[in-house]
Order: structure tokens, then sequence, then C-alpha cells
């Protein structure tokens, strides 16, 4: 079942006729799209350091998405200035039940460290396998659990990578950015990644992505969340 912005501007004019004269309303929808990032760290404060979460939706250990975690904290410590990185494991929170929340708002001792993990980083690196066209079950549950109140992922950047069969787990990652919008969080939109691991295990070896090609596009990633991490803290 597993593996598993120079900003560009777009205005149109809509002009309304409203009862026997004509009256003109102008409604300016702009567009922007954010221009590649290619080179390293450019313009980044070098005292700004971005903290990034990084949640794996598989627990397998030999999971291409860890494979994909494990690559991304080695790039971010030897190419990306400014990025700190850590894995965040999920494997030891209980399923969701609000009968386990004490009468005070406290949380059972994984799910309080948890918590604190992603209440305390800057962005959130998701890892998302695709089982039955969707997220896995560890990754929606841990999502819930950070949700509850004071949820934990509001208003923090976030990107999302695949490692899965068929279409590189794609439609995993569309209903994690529909979870997104109830939990606010503000996913990097380009560039994307996705990677089918069935048909390409040689990208891999027994722990991480050694392809250079997609090693560079899962930099790509990161430079972007960096980026628009920092545009909306204005760090």
């Amino acid at each position: 079942m597993e593996e598993e912005d120079s900003s560009v501007a777009a205005k149109s004019v809509v002009k309304v006729e409203v009862g026997l004269g004509q009256l003109c309303r102008c409604f300016c929808l702009f567009g922007t799209r954010a221009a590649p990032i290619t080179n390293k760290s450019k313009n980044i404060n070098k005292n700004s350091v971005i903290k990034v979460a990084a949640v794996c939706g598989s627990l397998r250990e030999a999971s291409y998405n860890r494979c994909l975690i494990r690559s991304a904290i080695e790039i971010s410590k030897t190419s990306i200035d400014g990025l700190e990185i850590e894995y965040v494991d999920i494997s030891a929170l209980p399923f969701l039940n609000v009968d386990l929340e004490g009468k005070d708002g406290s949380f059972p001792p994984a799910v309080e460290a948890f918590r604190r993990k992603i209440l305390e980083a800057d962005s959130i690196l998701f890892a998302s396998p695709e089982y039955n066209y969707s997220i896995s079950a560890p990754l929606k549950n841990a999502i819930d659990w950070a949700s509850r109140p004071p949820n934990a992922w509001a208003d923090k950047a976030a990107a999302v990578v695949s490692a899965s069969g068929d279409f590189g787990g794609g439609r995993s990652q569309y209903h994690l950015r529909q979870v997104g919008v109830s939990l606010d969080l503000h996913f990097i939109n380009k560039p994307e990644f996705f990677l089918d691991g069935l048909k390409s295990p040689e990208k891999f070896d027994s722990r991480n992505l050694v392809d250079e090609q997609d090693k560079e596009r899962l930099k790509e990633i990161l430079l972007a969340l960096q980026a628009f991490t920092l545009r909306l803290q204005t760090k």
C-alpha cells in the first residue's frame, strides 16, 4: 500500500450595468507567482534560523518518505544557511480520544511532547505516502491531536513531499492541503515534489535519497519553504 516571487500581476476589469444607467465598477484581481529559488539561501539573514518540524506519515523505518526526511535534514545541514530541520516522531501517539484529555486541558505525555514540537517550529515539512488515495491514518491522527485547542498548526508555513506509487503520492498531497485549510496551515504552492518510489527504487539506498537530480528538487522545496516562512514572519 505504501511506497509508498519578481511578482507578476494579472488584472481584469469587470463592468457591471445597473438599472437604466451604465455604472462601471472595477474589480481588480491580482495573482502572483513565486519566482523560482535556485541558489543557496540568497539574501537570507544568517541570524534568522528557521526551525522546521518534519513529520512523516509512514511509521516504517525503511519508508521512502522517511528517506526523504533524512535527506532533507542532511541537505539543510550541508547546503542551506539558516534552516534547521528536526524529525518529529508520531509513532507513540495514541489514537485520538478526547477522554484521554485532562479536565485541566492537559494531554497524554506523548501528545504533549508532539504538540510542543509543532508549537516551537516555525514551519512544517510533511512527507506523506499515499494510502488508498489519501493520507495515512498515523498522519491524520497526529494532525488531529495537534489541532486540539489551542491549534498548534495555525499560521505556520508548510511544504509536502511524497514518495509513493502511481502518481507519486499526488492524491495524498491534495488531501493534506485540503486538511490544511481547516488548520490554517499555509502550504507553498510551488515547487512540487512527487516521486514514484516503486518504479524507481534505485533513487534510494537503505536510508536516503541518493539520486542527485531529485536531491536538487528536494533542496528547491526547502529553499521555497524557508523563503515563504520568512515572508510570513517578516523575520
